[in-house]
């Protein structure tokens, strides 16, 4: 098994930039994830399975609702320590982030902002604490950028809803206690609702053949005629604007995360290059791995400047969807970018599972589409420089 050895870049001192609250909570998500995490994830994604063992520990570091009150069991924390959390488990697996973004920005975000009192202290402090895990139905087998095209839906049948539909591409699915599911009422209106697990009708399949993504678990959502307690819808907000509020939380995270991923991408190749001996000198020597390296360095250094300045914003209510979606699509491109060529630093050894490299790089071309795909992504950018729509 091969022992962790990563080390952070930090070409700018960032570092300086980050309260010491903010480097505990990362330097405590890092050790964990050197701990926990490294030791088993390659096996986890050769068996597509994943790792349900590291949930309590996942709760242990905050990485489920960090910036949720601390009085409905979250850790209270600020939008930085969000990200850098996030940062930090993606450098392990994005699979595991997204099992953790899932939990943080898709469940318990909607249930804290649009939920009720009685639906915050139900719900809140056992998904925090990993008793509960959740997900996120919004995308459905026929509507996936086009989200408010759905078809699920709910009727007012007097003492409940009846809601019917099904929903795609829904990560913890399979192993989910509870759903936070989109749907349209009668009106067409988009409201929230809480599905929980036993209810007559409600189906999980696991979605399996995957390339990406193998250590999370996916799958559908299948609503055939369930009835959902009146009490189980979120009364403070509907519309479409409902669930993208949420993606905007997750999206976050996701830019944070993705850095992690390049991170670890960039140190491994690092490392490897100046080991690896070629005509008598190490590959490291070269100009062409030193081009590819410091080019490496430079656009990691730049996403992170871009979250840090993002968080900031967030921390303050000031950031908007738009930025996010930037920080999302620039990050994310970055990170897939440094992957491919730290693999080529590697040559033949960067495809084998003793490395991490190729793992992120199927992850990232996950990563790359969901929560808005890439184009998506450039075109909410045109959008907000322009004022004209050019998906719809």
């Amino acid at each position: 098994m091969a022992q962790d050895l990563f080390e952070a870049p930090d070409y700018y001192q960032l570092d300086e930039l980050l309260t010491e609250e903010h480097k505990l909570v990362r330097d405590a998500a890092r050790e964990w994830v050197k701990r926990e995490v490294s030791p088993i994830i390659e096996q986890a994604a050769q068996d597509a399975k994943f790792p349900i063992s590291i949930v309590k520990g996942l709760a242990s570091i905050g990485a489920f609702g960090p910036y949720i009150p601390e009085e409905y069991g979250g850790a209270g924390l600020d939008q930085m320590s969000y990200g850098l959390i996030m940062q930090e488990i993606e450098r392990g697996d994005s699979g595991v982030r997204s099992t953790a973004s899932v939990q943080s920005s898709l469940v318990m975000y909607p249930i804290w902002k649009y939920g009720n009192e009685e639906q915050r202290k139900k719900y809140l402090p056992k998904l925090a604490n990993g008793e509960y895990l959740g997900c996120f139905g919004l995308t459905e087998p026929d509507f996936g950028s086009n989200p408010g095209g759905m078809v699920t839906n709910i009727k007012d049948m007097g003492d409940y809803y009846l809601l019917n539909g099904a929903k795609m591409w829904i990560s913890n699915a399979p192993f989910a206690d509870i759903a936070v599911v989109w749907a349209k009422n009668e009106e067409g209106r988009i409201k929230g609702i809480i599905v929980e697990r036993g209810m007559e009708g409600f189906s999980t399949p696991e979605t399996h053949n995957k390339w990406s993504l193998r250590a999370s678990a996916t799958g559908e959502l299948i609503f055939d005629n369930v009835k959902v307690p009146k009490e189980n819808l979120l009364p403070n907000k509907d519309g479409l604007g409902a669930p993208l509020g949420c993606l905007d939380s997750a999206r976050y995270g996701i830019a944070w995360g993705a850095i992690g991923a390049a991170m670890d991408c960039y140190d491994t190749a690092l490392r490897y290059s100046k080991e690896r001996i070629q005509f008598g000198k190490p590959i490291a020597s070269f100009q062409l791995q030193q081009k590819k390296l410091a080019e490496m360095i430079t656009e990691i250094t730049k996403a992170q400047l871009l979250t840090w300045r993002l968080g900031t914003l967030r921390n303050e209510g000031r950031a908007t969807a738009a930025q996010i979606s930037m920080a999302k699509r620039n990050n994310v491109e970055m990170a897939l970018k440094i992957a491919r060529e730290a693999r080529q630093i590697l040559g033949a050894m960067g495809i084998t599972g003793e490395y991490s490299i190729m793992r992120h790089m199927m992850n990232l071309e996950s990563v790359v589409t969901y929560e808005g795909t890439h184009d998506i992504h450039l075109l909410i950018t045109g959008f907000d420089i322009t004022g004209i729509p050019a998906f719809k």
